[in-house]
């Protein structure tokens, strides 16, 4: 066995707050999962906690699982992971097929189908879950900023729902390196260097012998650093310029590590460096590349020295350096030529393809297209694996040593991985290098695309103009519907939309086509031919549609103002999403989904899709996704009555739009603002918010949105003695719709000319009522409240009471507090006493308990309900834990009884409230 010399005897001194901290949470792991990430200078002691940690978690009888972020291995996708999870690899027999499928997949065992990320996020969260219900689980993560990006993303996604397991997620990362995993949000504690009395007491237990004008200067450039006082009195012997104090400590630091190095033999720095260079830690692999490159067979002797002086740590079957800064010391001190020449010999003892494929490709420049051929490869095998990131750096790396006439193929596959993985910024210098390579009409197109996505530019005649050419050259649907969808929140001129109305009629797939059917509908939304309308609803009714087409036709139902065929078409988009594990798109249906389902008052899918909205978009750094669950849960409490809510939504909303110049969603935001003051009974207040969206002059303004807010605007335009301002509005909304608007505008319309009606109200009250709100409680009751109040105005007492008896009823049901009281003051006024509805006790659950709750009510497992939701099948049960005592029940059950609304009994004498 090779000796080694290990740090575990060197007092750990200082840490006492640090090491109090991590007791407290290993302590606390059977009640609750955590994460925490360690951030500190290189030498700072980081390592040396999670060792402290783990022994601490062993001797629980904890099981410990641990990985480690090599710079080398940031282009092999989930190499962390699949260090971290291969004790326990057997246990993936206990997951679903699909998800064993998704980590083969990941780990290079299975080529079928490249799965989504999530769906190996949440393979890894199951498993971990699973590993956990043995015993307490700590997983130890050493040099998490050179973890690969897909390993990263997993284990992110992991630390952020396991509140529920007895895991404990600990990770160390040095200052001043990026890191997904430290980018997660997860709770951080940062080590500062020793105390001077510390710092004095360490450097004397491992360096007694040092002259007093030698500890001194140690313990200067030390700086409290636990390493550079263990490692810097070595070269504190050596000449004056071997401590230059002008460099950075981790860079002393490596320079003394290099001149440990160069004192050993020369097959043993050829040893170090093979090692350096090398993704693996297989000694075998290690000495066979140092042998092709020193010329001779080489064995363990060559490593021995190397161990002996603390460099390393040898065993029979790996070679592991004691620290990364001295790694980085031999790769950094070695000449260009010797690492070219170990690259070379890596990649001729290597099978893996990939590994083979990233050492051709290093330190060359040129045209090696045979090295770009095996790269792009390389790439493609990633993407197979649900690794874009990494199929990405293979693509442009592959592009940079490839052919001329290939470049712009490559470049443009690129972007499209890198817009596909989340990296605007490189997806931006991308298209910079393309352009210049006159790209194909085809090509052209897919970069208007993409620069679209990643950078708008405003939608004005000129952009919608050669935005549309570039389309019909390429004949690319994607970029037609890009602008289509774009064009809504825009709202352009006229003028404009009549350019993109003609030019989808000669470019827009057939209407038979999901896709075709949503663009044609989009591209006129005020004026949606009835047969596409009838169309839509028919599909929706027939169902049989793809995920894919469900997103076209869910945004497109939903600006046509068709909700209802919207809200069949956005819950199929979003169950399809998650089962395939595309999360990335499920922010926009989110979104949708919510706001369409806050319109038709159905709060138990508009409550957990605004919810989970905004989590699942702050966890994917989506703002402008996050300001849609704000507006979304702004307009649900106004319309339920809780003004604090609203106000706090709305503001939040328009801290992105606002300075984003995004005018749909400051409109948006004063959705949930009307509301809340219609319902508190501040005219005035709703008449000046609505009217926002139709002022020019206003970051709201919004012509397209100042339809949906006419029914609103009109009301309160009545209330606050503005009815002439009310009518104006009124009949420029109408000219602007034609004969013919959409389900939901034609809605508002009803309402706002009931509202102001001249000498025909009953008859317009009457048409408003008559049509079919099925589907429309809250304007129903809405419509009631006005008609009673009008009918009571008019003293017709008697007539008054029904409608507003109705309305009361309705207010009740739908948990709307201050249209309740609103409306129980117009009974008193009439003489009519009813008692206060007591809040149902499903109004008491939070959205996500909500959400799961009527999940586990269908019948759905724990885990499925996880599965579903991407959450851990423990947080599950933690919120049916707590569910049930807030429903009153004690079983599975009784959740479908205990969530449906409770039936209105006949009222009793008023309470007097």
């Amino acid at each position: 066995m090779v000796g080694t010399r290990r740090d575990v005897a060197t007092p750990l001194l200082g840490r006492a707050q640090e090491q109090a901290l991590l007791t407290s949470l290993l302590d606390g792991v059977a009640e609750r999962g955590q994460a925490l990430v360690l951030r500190g200078e290189p030498g700072i002691g980081k390592s040396r906690l999670l060792s402290v940690a783990a022994g601490a978690a062993r001797d629980r009888g904890m099981t410990v699982l641990t990985t480690s972020g090599v710079q080398s291995e940031a282009h092999l996708p989930f190499a962390g992971l699949h260090q971290l999870l291969r004790p326990v690899r057997e246990r993936v027999v206990e997951l679903p097929a699909v998800q064993r499928a998704a980590l083969d997949a990941a780990f290079g065992l299975e080529h079928d189908v490249a799965p989504e990320p999530y769906r190996i996020a949440m393979a890894s969260l199951d498993l971990v879950s699973e590993v956990a219900a043995d015993a307490p689980l700590l997983l130890v993560v050493e040099d998490a900023h050179w973890l690969d990006l897909p390993t990263a993303d997993v284990l992110a996604f992991v630390a952020r729902r396991i509140e529920s397991d007895p895991v404990l997620l600990l990770a160390a990362v040095r200052d001043g390196y990026p890191s997904a995993l430290a980018d997660a949000g997860l709770p951080e504690h940062r080590l500062a260097g020793l105390e001077d009395a510390t710092a004095t007491a360490l450097l004397d237990a491992s360096a007694a012998h040092l002259s007093p004008t030698t500890r001194n200067r140690v313990l200067r450039e030390a700086a409290g650093n636990p390493l550079a006082l263990l490692e810097l009195p070595a070269a504190a012997g050596r000449p004056e310029d071997a401590l230059p104090g002008g460099l950075p400590l981790s860079e002393r630091l490596e320079r003394a590590f290099a001149d440990r190095v160069s004192d050993l033999p020369g097959d043993t720095r050829v040893v170090l460096l093979v090692a350096a260079l090398s993704e693996e830690d297989a000694i075998d692999e290690i000495l066979r590349a140092a042998g092709a490159v020193a010329g001779t067979g080489l064995d363990l002797g060559a490593a021995e020295p190397a161990a002996e002086a603390g460099i390393a740590d040898v065993d029979l079957h790996t070679f592991r350096f004691r620290h990364p800064l001295i790694r980085s010391a031999v790769a950094q001190s070695a000449g260009l030529a010797d690492r070219r020449r170990v690259h070379e010999a890596l990649a001729d003892v290597l099978e893996d393809r990939d590994r083979r494929a990233w050492h051709r490709a290093a330190l060359i420049s040129g045209t090696h297209e045979d090295v770009a051929v095996e790269l792009e490869e390389a790439g493609r095998r990633a993407r197979r694996r649900g690794a874009t990131a990494v199929a990405v750096t293979a693509t442009r790396r592959a592009a940079e040593l490839g052919e001329t006439a290939q470049r712009g193929r490559r470049l443009l596959a690129a972007a499209e991985l890198a817009f596909e993985a989340g990296q605007p910024d490189v997806v931006v210098g991308l298209l910079r290098e393309i352009e210049p390579l006159r790209p194909s009409a085809p090509e052209r197109a897919r970069l208007a695309w993409i620069e679209e996505m990643v950078d708008p530019k405003p939608l004005d005649e000129q952009r919608v103009t050669a935005l549309l050419a570039i389309a019909e050259a390429g004949d690319d649907a994607d970029l037609l519907w890009l602008v289509v969808s774009r064009a809504w929140y825009a709202d352009p001129s006229p003028a404009t939309r009549r350019i993109l109305v003609e030019a989808v009629r000669r470019l827009s797939p057939p209407a038979d086509d999901g896709r075709g059917l949503a663009i044609r509908l989009a591209a006129d939304p005020l004026n949606p031919p009835a047969a596409l309308s009838a169309r839509l609803r028919r599909v929706a009714a027939e169902g049989g549609y793809t995920t894919d087409a469900a997103l076209h036709l869910g945004p497109a139902a939903a600006v046509v103002g068709e909700f209802e065929s919207a809200g069949v078409f956005l819950a199929g988009a979003v169950d399809g999403l998650r089962d395939e594990g595309r999360l990335g798109l499920l922010p926009r249906m989110l979104s949708l989904q919510a706001t369409v389902a806050a319109f038709l008052a159905d709060w138990a899918t508009a409550r957990p899709a605004a919810e989970e909205l905004r989590r699942l978009a702050s966890e994917l750094n989506e703002p402008l996704y996050a300001a849609g669950g704000d507006f979304a849960a702004s307009l649900i409490a106004g319309m339920r009555g809780d003004e604090d809510a609203a106000e706090a939504g709305a503001a939040r909303a328009e801290e992105f739009g606002l300075p984003a110049r995004v005018n749909a969603i400051v409109a948006q935001a004063q959705f949930g603002r009307v509301a809340a003051a219609l319902g508190a009974g501040r005219p005035i207040e709703a008449y000046e918010f609505a009217e926002r969206l139709f002022d020019p002059l206003d970051p709201a303004h919004h012509p397209m949105l100042a339809r949906w807010v006419i029914g609103d605007l009109a009301e309160a335009a009545l209330q606050a003695g503005r009815v002439a301002q009310g009518r104006k509005r009124l009949a420029q909304i109408e000219t602007a719709v034609g004969a013919h608007p959409a389900p939901w505008i034609a809605l508002n319309l009803r309402h706002a000319c009931a509202v102001l009606a001249e000498d025909d109200a009953a008859s317009r009250f009457e048409a408003a009522l008559g049509a079919d709100l099925t589907r429309w409680p809250y304007h129903r009751a809405r419509l009631l409240l006005a008609y009673g109040r009008w009918l009571r105005r008019r003293r017709e007492i008697t007539e008054s009471r029904a409608a507003l008896r109705a309305a009361r009823d309705a207010f009740d049901a739908l948990g709307c507090t201050s249209w309740s009281s609103q409306t129980r003051r117009e009974l008193r006024a009439s003489g009519e006493r009813s008692r206060r509805r007591e809040p149902e006790a499903r109004d008491q659950l939070t959205a996500q308990e909500l959400q799961i709750a009527q999940l586990a009510a269908e019948g759905l497992s724990n885990r499925e309900i996880g599965r579903r939701l991407y959450l851990s099948h423990r947080t599950v049960s933690t919120h049916l834990y707590r569910v049930f005592p807030k429903l009153g029940i004690t079983s599975r059950g009784e959740l479908g009884g205990a969530l449906t609304p409770v039936p209105l009994a006949p009222d009793a004498a008023d309470d007097g409230r």
